[in-house]
Protein backbone atom coordinates (compact mmCIF):
# COMPACT_ATOMS: atom_id res chain seq x y z
CA UNK A 1 0.00 0.00 0.00
CA UNK A 2 1.39 3.35 -0.54
CA UNK A 3 2.64 6.05 1.78
CA UNK A 4 -0.38 7.64 1.68
CA UNK A 5 -2.83 5.15 1.16
CA UNK A 6 -5.22 4.54 -1.76
CA UNK A 7 -8.15 6.41 -3.30
CA UNK A 8 -10.05 5.64 -5.67
CA UNK A 9 -13.45 6.92 -7.22
CA UNK A 10 -16.63 4.53 -6.70
CA UNK A 11 -19.32 6.24 -8.55
CA UNK A 12 -20.08 9.73 -9.99
CA UNK A 13 -23.81 10.84 -11.25
CA UNK A 14 -24.37 13.50 -13.78
CA UNK A 15 -27.58 15.00 -14.70
CA UNK A 16 -28.68 16.03 -17.69
CA UNK A 17 -26.71 18.75 -18.82
CA UNK A 18 -23.36 17.05 -17.41
CA UNK A 19 -22.61 18.26 -14.28
CA UNK A 20 -21.69 15.84 -11.40
CA UNK A 21 -24.36 15.36 -8.93
CA UNK A 22 -23.27 13.00 -6.54
CA UNK A 23 -19.94 11.83 -6.19
CA UNK A 24 -18.36 8.49 -4.07
CA UNK A 25 -14.32 8.23 -3.27
CA UNK A 26 -12.68 5.75 -1.22
CA UNK A 27 -9.56 6.27 0.28
CA UNK A 28 -8.03 3.72 2.35
CA UNK A 29 -4.74 4.58 4.94
CA UNK A 30 -1.53 2.05 5.35
CA UNK A 31 -3.04 1.74 9.04
CA UNK A 32 -6.12 0.22 7.63
CA UNK A 33 -8.70 3.10 8.22
CA UNK A 34 -11.09 3.56 5.47
CA UNK A 35 -12.35 6.93 4.48
CA UNK A 36 -15.56 6.90 1.94
CA UNK A 37 -17.30 9.95 1.23
CA UNK A 38 -20.34 11.38 -1.08
CA UNK A 39 -19.99 14.73 -2.91
CA UNK A 40 -23.70 16.17 -2.87
CA UNK A 41 -24.30 18.77 -5.06
CA UNK A 42 -26.84 21.36 -3.36
CA UNK A 43 -26.60 20.97 -0.02
CA UNK A 44 -25.51 23.23 2.94
CA UNK A 45 -25.01 20.38 5.51
CA UNK A 46 -22.38 17.71 6.08
CA UNK A 47 -22.72 14.78 8.16
CA UNK A 48 -19.68 12.38 9.31
CA UNK A 49 -20.03 8.77 10.84
CA UNK A 50 -17.14 6.51 12.61
CA UNK A 51 -18.28 2.79 12.42
CA UNK A 52 -16.53 0.53 14.04
CA UNK A 53 -16.75 -3.23 13.10
CA UNK A 54 -17.92 -4.34 17.13
CA UNK A 55 -21.24 -4.83 18.54
CA UNK A 56 -22.71 -7.55 21.11
CA UNK A 57 -21.80 -10.50 18.94
CA UNK A 58 -18.40 -10.05 20.04
CA UNK A 59 -18.73 -10.42 23.34
CA UNK A 60 -17.97 -13.60 25.50
CA UNK A 61 -20.69 -13.49 28.52
CA UNK A 62 -18.76 -12.18 30.98
CA UNK A 63 -18.27 -8.67 28.45
CA UNK A 64 -22.29 -8.82 27.95
CA UNK A 65 -23.51 -5.30 27.25
CA UNK A 66 -19.68 -4.41 26.98
CA UNK A 67 -19.93 -2.59 23.55
CA UNK A 68 -22.86 -0.66 24.49
CA UNK A 69 -21.30 0.25 27.42
CA UNK A 70 -18.06 1.13 25.76
CA UNK A 71 -20.19 3.72 23.68
CA UNK A 72 -21.41 5.72 26.54
CA UNK A 73 -17.99 6.02 28.33
CA UNK A 74 -16.59 7.60 24.84
CA UNK A 75 -18.35 10.49 25.57
CA UNK A 76 -16.91 11.24 28.83
CA UNK A 77 -13.89 12.74 27.92
CA UNK A 78 -10.48 12.44 26.41
CA UNK A 79 -7.19 14.45 27.69
CA UNK A 80 -7.72 17.37 25.58
CA UNK A 81 -12.09 17.65 26.16
CA UNK A 82 -13.75 17.24 29.29
CA UNK A 83 -17.62 15.66 28.45
CA UNK A 84 -18.54 19.45 28.73
CA UNK A 85 -16.26 20.11 26.22
CA UNK A 86 -17.74 17.71 23.60
CA UNK A 87 -21.17 18.29 24.18
CA UNK A 88 -20.57 22.27 23.68
CA UNK A 89 -18.67 21.65 20.89
CA UNK A 90 -21.43 20.75 18.66
CA UNK A 91 -24.19 22.15 20.76
CA UNK A 92 -21.90 25.56 19.67
CA UNK A 93 -22.92 24.82 16.29
CA UNK A 94 -25.98 23.80 16.41
CA UNK A 95 -25.21 20.34 15.23
CA UNK A 96 -27.12 16.85 15.91
CA UNK A 97 -24.63 14.63 17.57
CA UNK A 98 -25.43 10.90 18.97
CA UNK A 99 -24.20 7.49 18.69
CA UNK A 100 -25.49 3.36 18.69
CA UNK A 101 -24.65 0.07 19.17
CA UNK A 102 -25.86 -2.80 17.45
CA UNK A 103 -24.98 -6.55 17.58
CA UNK A 104 -22.42 -6.25 14.58
CA UNK A 105 -20.66 -2.98 14.96
CA UNK A 106 -21.40 0.61 17.15
CA UNK A 107 -21.69 4.07 14.94
CA UNK A 108 -20.75 7.58 16.30
CA UNK A 109 -22.52 10.37 14.05
CA UNK A 110 -23.10 13.81 13.98
CA UNK A 111 -24.82 16.41 10.73
CA UNK A 112 -23.38 20.08 10.78
CA UNK A 113 -23.12 22.63 8.90
CA UNK A 114 -20.86 22.21 5.68
CA UNK A 115 -18.21 24.97 7.57
CA UNK A 116 -18.50 22.95 10.99
CA UNK A 117 -17.71 19.53 9.36
CA UNK A 118 -13.72 20.26 10.83
CA UNK A 119 -14.96 20.45 14.37
CA UNK A 120 -17.49 17.30 14.16
CA UNK A 121 -14.17 15.76 12.69
CA UNK A 122 -12.16 16.57 15.35
CA UNK A 123 -14.55 15.89 18.30
CA UNK A 124 -15.22 12.62 16.85
CA UNK A 125 -11.47 11.57 16.01
CA UNK A 126 -10.28 12.53 19.95
CA UNK A 127 -13.33 10.67 21.48
CA UNK A 128 -12.78 7.74 19.47
CA UNK A 129 -8.87 7.04 19.90
CA UNK A 130 -7.92 8.84 22.80
CA UNK A 131 -11.19 8.07 25.35
CA UNK A 132 -9.53 8.38 29.04
CA UNK A 133 -12.79 5.89 30.55
CA UNK A 134 -11.73 6.77 34.05
CA UNK A 135 -13.04 4.63 37.39
CA UNK A 136 -15.20 7.35 38.39
CA UNK A 137 -17.17 7.97 34.65
CA UNK A 138 -17.60 3.98 34.64
CA UNK A 139 -19.05 3.69 38.27
CA UNK A 140 -21.72 6.61 37.28
CA UNK A 141 -22.48 5.34 33.92
CA UNK A 142 -22.98 2.06 34.94
CA UNK A 143 -26.07 3.18 36.78
CA UNK A 144 -27.21 5.18 33.39
CA UNK A 145 -27.02 1.45 31.85
CA UNK A 146 -28.84 0.07 34.42
CA UNK A 147 -31.68 2.44 34.38
CA UNK A 148 -32.01 2.02 30.65
CA UNK A 149 -31.99 -1.26 30.72
CA UNK A 150 -35.27 -1.35 33.31
CA UNK A 151 -36.42 1.01 31.19
CA UNK A 152 -35.95 -1.83 27.96
CA UNK A 153 -37.47 -4.22 30.43
CA UNK A 154 -40.94 -1.91 30.97
CA UNK A 155 -41.22 -1.77 27.57
CA UNK A 156 -43.37 -5.01 26.11
CA UNK A 157 -42.62 -4.45 22.81
CA UNK A 158 -38.61 -4.48 23.75
CA UNK A 159 -39.38 -7.50 25.90
CA UNK A 160 -40.92 -9.91 22.94
CA UNK A 161 -38.44 -9.04 20.38
CA UNK A 162 -35.42 -9.90 22.91
CA UNK A 163 -36.92 -12.46 23.41
CA UNK A 164 -37.82 -13.61 19.92
CA UNK A 165 -33.73 -12.93 19.31
CA UNK A 166 -33.07 -15.71 22.56
CA UNK A 167 -35.67 -18.64 21.18
CA UNK A 168 -34.40 -17.80 17.76
CA UNK A 169 -30.49 -18.10 18.79
CA UNK A 170 -30.39 -19.38 22.23
CA UNK A 171 -27.28 -18.43 24.42
CA UNK A 172 -25.20 -17.28 21.98
CA UNK A 173 -24.28 -13.33 21.39
CA UNK A 174 -26.84 -13.26 18.07
CA UNK A 175 -29.57 -14.05 20.99
CA UNK A 176 -28.82 -11.90 23.80
CA UNK A 177 -29.61 -8.33 24.66
CA UNK A 178 -27.36 -5.66 22.80
CA UNK A 179 -27.41 -3.43 26.23
CA UNK A 180 -26.60 -7.13 28.79
CA UNK A 181 -28.18 -7.76 32.03
CA UNK A 182 -28.51 -6.17 35.10
CA UNK A 183 -25.57 -9.15 36.54
CA UNK A 184 -23.54 -8.38 33.21
CA UNK A 185 -23.49 -4.70 33.04
CA UNK A 186 -22.98 -4.62 37.40
CA UNK A 187 -19.79 -7.42 37.07
CA UNK A 188 -18.44 -5.66 34.57
CA UNK A 189 -14.77 -3.38 35.38
CA UNK A 190 -12.92 -0.94 33.82
CA UNK A 191 -9.93 -3.05 33.09
CA UNK A 192 -12.25 -5.30 31.20
CA UNK A 193 -13.59 -2.29 29.19
CA UNK A 194 -10.57 -0.96 28.36
CA UNK A 195 -8.91 -3.65 27.09
CA UNK A 196 -12.05 -4.24 25.13
CA UNK A 197 -11.57 -0.88 23.70
CA UNK A 198 -7.65 -1.00 22.69
CA UNK A 199 -8.75 -4.47 21.34
CA UNK A 200 -11.62 -3.71 19.29
CA UNK A 201 -11.01 0.48 18.12
CA UNK A 202 -8.06 0.16 15.69
CA UNK A 203 -7.75 1.87 12.35
CA UNK A 204 -8.10 -1.32 10.75
CA UNK A 205 -11.39 -2.02 12.21
CA UNK A 206 -13.30 1.05 11.31
CA UNK A 207 -14.55 3.53 8.86
CA UNK A 208 -15.19 7.33 8.04
CA UNK A 209 -18.15 7.74 5.90
CA UNK A 210 -18.75 11.88 5.47
CA UNK A 211 -21.39 13.06 2.92
CA UNK A 212 -22.70 16.57 1.80
CA UNK A 213 -21.05 19.44 0.94
CA UNK A 214 -17.39 18.48 0.84
CA UNK A 215 -13.97 17.84 -0.79
CA UNK A 216 -12.85 14.52 -0.51
CA UNK A 217 -8.64 15.23 -0.27
CA UNK A 218 -9.84 17.97 2.50
CA UNK A 219 -11.75 15.42 4.50
CA UNK A 220 -8.59 12.81 4.24
CA UNK A 221 -6.86 15.27 5.62
CA UNK A 222 -8.65 15.83 8.40
CA UNK A 223 -9.35 12.77 9.34
CA UNK A 224 -5.76 11.96 9.56
CA UNK A 225 -4.94 15.06 11.45
CA UNK A 226 -7.85 14.02 13.77
CA UNK A 227 -7.28 10.47 14.04
CA UNK A 228 -3.53 10.60 14.39
CA UNK A 229 -3.28 11.35 18.00
CA UNK A 230 -1.59 8.76 20.21
CA UNK A 231 -0.36 6.89 17.37
CA UNK A 232 -3.46 5.56 16.27
CA UNK A 233 -2.99 5.90 12.66
CA UNK A 234 0.71 4.51 13.02
CA UNK A 235 1.79 0.86 11.50
CA UNK A 236 -0.26 -1.04 8.83
CA UNK A 237 -3.40 -3.18 8.60
CA UNK A 238 -3.02 -6.56 9.32
CA UNK A 239 -6.08 -9.04 8.93
CA UNK A 240 -7.66 -10.78 11.74
CA UNK A 241 -9.65 -13.88 11.48
CA UNK A 242 -13.52 -14.00 12.20
CA UNK A 243 -14.77 -14.88 15.31
CA UNK A 244 -18.30 -15.46 13.86
CA UNK A 245 -19.75 -19.06 15.40
CA UNK A 246 -21.11 -21.61 12.78
CA UNK A 247 -23.29 -22.28 15.79
CA UNK A 248 -25.15 -18.84 14.87
CA UNK A 249 -26.32 -19.58 11.64
CA UNK A 250 -28.54 -22.06 13.28
CA UNK A 251 -32.33 -20.93 14.10
CA UNK A 252 -33.95 -22.59 16.85
CA UNK A 253 -37.72 -23.54 16.41
CA UNK A 254 -40.01 -23.60 18.93
CA UNK A 255 -41.76 -21.25 21.61
CA UNK A 256 -41.00 -18.94 24.27
CA UNK A 257 -43.33 -16.93 26.81
CA UNK A 258 -43.12 -14.51 29.29
CA UNK A 259 -46.34 -13.96 31.65
CA UNK A 260 -46.70 -10.11 32.54
CA UNK A 261 -49.66 -8.33 34.15
CA UNK A 262 -50.18 -6.08 31.53
CA UNK A 263 -53.38 -4.84 29.03
CA UNK A 264 -52.06 -6.08 25.81
CA UNK A 265 -49.96 -9.51 24.61
CA UNK A 266 -47.46 -8.71 22.31
CA UNK A 267 -46.09 -11.63 20.33
CA UNK A 268 -43.84 -12.29 17.37
CA UNK A 269 -44.06 -15.48 14.98
CA UNK A 270 -41.25 -16.33 12.47
CA UNK A 271 -38.82 -17.93 10.57
CA UNK A 272 -35.26 -18.69 9.73
CA UNK A 273 -33.96 -15.73 7.01
CA UNK A 274 -31.53 -15.02 4.68
CA UNK A 275 -28.03 -13.18 5.59
CA UNK A 276 -27.77 -9.62 4.12
CA UNK A 277 -25.40 -10.58 1.48
CA UNK A 278 -28.04 -13.06 0.08
CA UNK A 279 -29.08 -11.95 -3.67
CA UNK A 280 -32.52 -12.60 -2.82
CA UNK A 281 -32.73 -9.63 -0.28
CA UNK A 282 -34.13 -7.70 -3.06
CA UNK A 283 -37.13 -10.18 -3.58
CA UNK A 284 -37.50 -10.25 0.34
CA UNK A 285 -37.64 -6.91 0.48
CA UNK A 286 -40.72 -6.72 -1.74
CA UNK A 287 -42.35 -9.70 -0.16
CA UNK A 288 -42.01 -7.96 3.43
CA UNK A 289 -43.14 -4.59 2.59
CA UNK A 290 -45.98 -6.15 0.57
CA UNK A 291 -47.14 -8.60 3.21
CA UNK A 292 -46.74 -6.38 6.08
CA UNK A 293 -44.80 -2.94 5.62
CA UNK A 294 -47.75 -0.47 5.00
CA UNK A 295 -51.20 0.18 5.34
CA UNK A 296 -52.21 -1.61 1.98
CA UNK A 297 -50.21 -4.93 3.14
CA UNK A 298 -51.96 -8.03 3.31
CA UNK A 299 -51.65 -8.48 6.89
CA UNK A 300 -52.54 -5.25 7.67
CA UNK A 301 -55.40 -5.16 5.82
CA UNK A 302 -56.42 -8.60 7.15
CA UNK A 303 -55.50 -8.56 10.77
CA UNK A 304 -56.19 -4.66 11.43
CA UNK A 305 -58.80 -3.36 8.96
CA UNK A 306 -61.08 -6.14 8.09
CA UNK A 307 -61.06 -8.11 11.10
CA UNK A 308 -60.26 -5.49 13.65
CA UNK A 309 -58.07 -7.70 15.90
CA UNK A 310 -55.26 -5.39 16.23
CA UNK A 311 -54.01 -2.05 16.43
CA UNK A 312 -50.67 -2.51 15.47
CA UNK A 313 -49.11 -5.14 13.07
CA UNK A 314 -46.41 -5.31 10.80
CA UNK A 315 -43.55 -7.70 9.36
CA UNK A 316 -39.68 -7.40 9.63
CA UNK A 317 -36.87 -8.92 8.62
CA UNK A 318 -33.34 -8.84 10.13
CA UNK A 319 -30.02 -9.54 8.49
CA UNK A 320 -27.12 -10.49 10.00
CA UNK A 321 -23.59 -11.49 8.36
CA UNK A 322 -24.50 -15.35 8.66
CA UNK A 323 -27.77 -15.42 10.03
CA UNK A 324 -31.59 -13.81 9.46
CA UNK A 325 -34.94 -13.89 10.90
CA UNK A 326 -37.86 -13.35 8.99
CA UNK A 327 -41.31 -12.25 11.42
CA UNK A 328 -44.70 -10.41 12.22
CA UNK A 329 -44.79 -8.32 15.39
CA UNK A 330 -48.17 -8.10 16.38
CA UNK A 331 -49.98 -6.42 19.78
CA UNK A 332 -53.38 -7.03 20.69
CA UNK A 333 -55.88 -7.59 23.43
CA UNK A 334 -55.62 -10.91 25.53
CA UNK A 335 -59.29 -12.12 24.54
CA UNK A 336 -58.22 -11.99 20.42
CA UNK A 337 -54.89 -13.86 20.73
CA UNK A 338 -56.43 -16.88 19.84
CA UNK A 339 -57.52 -15.46 17.12
CA UNK A 340 -54.71 -13.32 15.78
CA UNK A 341 -51.97 -15.83 15.95
CA UNK A 342 -54.48 -18.31 13.63
CA UNK A 343 -54.99 -15.36 11.40
CA UNK A 344 -51.11 -14.92 11.01
CA UNK A 345 -50.30 -18.24 10.30
CA UNK A 346 -53.30 -18.29 8.36
CA UNK A 347 -51.84 -15.53 5.88
CA UNK A 348 -48.07 -17.08 6.08
CA UNK A 349 -49.54 -20.14 4.81
CA UNK A 350 -51.49 -18.90 1.79
CA UNK A 351 -48.20 -16.69 0.95
CA UNK A 352 -46.10 -19.97 0.97
CA UNK A 353 -48.47 -22.26 -1.23
CA UNK A 354 -49.68 -19.13 -3.48
CA UNK A 355 -47.09 -16.30 -3.39
CA UNK A 356 -48.56 -12.86 -3.86
CA UNK A 357 -50.18 -11.39 -6.64
CA UNK A 358 -48.24 -9.49 -9.10
CA UNK A 359 -50.41 -6.51 -7.96
CA UNK A 360 -48.95 -6.76 -4.47
CA UNK A 361 -45.49 -7.68 -5.88
CA UNK A 362 -45.70 -4.21 -7.76
CA UNK A 363 -47.14 -2.28 -4.92
CA UNK A 364 -44.25 -3.58 -2.77
CA UNK A 365 -41.82 -2.79 -4.78
CA UNK A 366 -42.76 0.95 -5.60
CA UNK A 367 -42.96 1.01 -1.57
CA UNK A 368 -39.94 -0.37 -1.48
CA UNK A 369 -38.33 2.04 -3.94
CA UNK A 370 -39.87 5.45 -2.89
CA UNK A 371 -38.77 4.55 0.52
CA UNK A 372 -35.44 4.37 -0.33
CA UNK A 373 -35.13 7.22 -2.62
CA UNK A 374 -37.35 9.62 -0.63
CA UNK A 375 -35.03 8.17 2.53
CA UNK A 376 -31.82 9.07 1.33
CA UNK A 377 -32.26 13.10 0.46
CA UNK A 378 -30.26 14.44 3.48
CA UNK A 379 -26.70 13.89 4.04
CA UNK A 380 -27.04 12.18 6.99
CA UNK A 381 -28.99 9.36 5.34
CA UNK A 382 -26.30 9.28 2.83
CA UNK A 383 -23.43 8.77 4.89
CA UNK A 384 -25.27 5.71 6.52
CA UNK A 385 -26.19 4.42 3.40
CA UNK A 386 -21.83 4.34 2.27
CA UNK A 387 -20.54 4.30 5.57
CA UNK A 388 -22.46 0.65 6.54
CA UNK A 389 -21.84 -0.60 2.93
CA UNK A 390 -18.47 -0.02 3.24
CA UNK A 391 -18.02 -1.49 6.81
CA UNK A 392 -20.90 -4.71 6.46
CA UNK A 393 -22.07 -5.09 2.90
CA UNK A 394 -20.31 -6.70 0.08
CA UNK A 395 -20.32 -3.81 -2.43
CA UNK A 396 -21.62 0.01 -2.96
CA UNK A 397 -24.21 0.48 -5.32
CA UNK A 398 -25.12 3.38 -6.76
CA UNK A 399 -29.07 4.25 -6.28
CA UNK A 400 -29.98 3.50 -9.69
CA UNK A 401 -28.53 0.11 -9.24
CA UNK A 402 -30.30 -0.65 -5.84
CA UNK A 403 -33.34 0.06 -7.86
CA UNK A 404 -32.71 -1.82 -10.78
CA UNK A 405 -32.03 -4.91 -8.39
CA UNK A 406 -35.66 -4.31 -6.96
CA UNK A 407 -37.56 -4.00 -10.34
CA UNK A 408 -35.87 -6.87 -11.74
CA UNK A 409 -37.60 -9.00 -9.13
CA UNK A 410 -40.49 -11.11 -10.71
CA UNK A 411 -43.79 -12.94 -8.77
CA UNK A 412 -41.94 -16.17 -9.26
CA UNK A 413 -38.63 -14.84 -7.20
CA UNK A 414 -41.13 -13.47 -4.33
CA UNK A 415 -43.47 -16.92 -4.69
CA UNK A 416 -40.19 -19.20 -4.53
CA UNK A 417 -38.77 -17.67 -1.51
CA UNK A 418 -42.10 -17.86 0.34
CA UNK A 419 -42.35 -21.16 0.02
CA UNK A 420 -39.45 -21.57 1.08
CA UNK A 421 -38.92 -19.34 4.43
CA UNK A 422 -42.92 -20.30 5.51
CA UNK A 423 -42.38 -23.57 5.12
CA UNK A 424 -39.88 -23.83 7.52
CA UNK A 425 -40.86 -24.80 11.43
CA UNK A 426 -41.77 -21.85 13.45
CA UNK A 427 -40.76 -19.55 16.45
CA UNK A 428 -42.71 -17.79 18.55
CA UNK A 429 -42.44 -14.85 21.31
CA UNK A 430 -44.97 -13.95 23.68
CA UNK A 431 -45.35 -11.30 26.08
CA UNK A 432 -48.65 -10.85 28.46
CA UNK A 433 -51.46 -12.21 30.35
CA UNK A 434 -51.19 -15.59 28.72
CA UNK A 435 -50.56 -18.86 30.26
Amino acid sequence: MQKNGTTRTLHTVKDADGAVTSRVRRTVLPSGLRIVTEQMAGTRSASIGVWVAVGSRDETPALHGCSHFLEHLLFKGTPERSAMDISVALDAVGGEFNAFTTKEYTVFHARVLDEDLPTAVDVLGDMVTSSTIEEADVEAERDVILDEIAMHDDDPDDVVHNLFAEQAWGDTPLGRPIAGTDASITAMTRAQIHRFYSRHYRADNMVVSVAGNIDHATVVRQVRQAFGRSGFLDGEAEPTPSEQSEKARRVHAGESRTVRPQEQVNLVLGVRGITRTDPRRYALGVLNTALGGGTSSRLFQEVRELRGLAYSVYSFATHHADAGVVGVSVGCLPGKYDAVLETVRNELAKVAADGLTADEVERGKGQLKGGLVLGLEDSGSRMSRIGKAELVNDELLTIDEVVARIEAVTVEDVSLLAKELFTQPELLAVVGPTG
